[in-house]
């Protein structure tokens, strides 16, 4: 039949499986049971860790622990403000002298 292609009539049956569960589609839905078995241990035993294995900060410890970050915060804003205001007025002096 020239250089076209060519799929016999054999090879169309052997793909074909007249009964569910039957060939490669029993083995598809067995991987699949066993990927949701797989999933839906992972998501119990994350729940477990979260509720009996974190510990939890109170909510007094988070609000300290806010507030430190957020004056961390500003101290290093004002620090790169004064190298910025530094660096500029120095530059200024180069470029453009008086």
């Amino acid at each position: 039949m020239g250089t076209g292609i060519y799929t016999g009539v054999a090879q169309l049956v052997e793909h074909w499986s007249p009964k569910p569960g039957v060939g490669s589609s029993s083995l598809s839905s067995r991987a699949n049971i066993v990927e949701m078995k797989k999933i839906t241990n992972y998501i119990k035993e994350s729940y477990n860790e979260l509720v009996h294995k974190v510990s939890w900060p109170t909510y007094s410890e988070l609000t300290s622990s806010a507030v430190v970050v957020l004056y961390a915060s500003l101290l290093i804003a004002l620090v790169v403000f004064a190298m910025d205001f530094c660096f500029q007025t120095f530059m200024e002096k180069i470029i453009y002298p008086h």
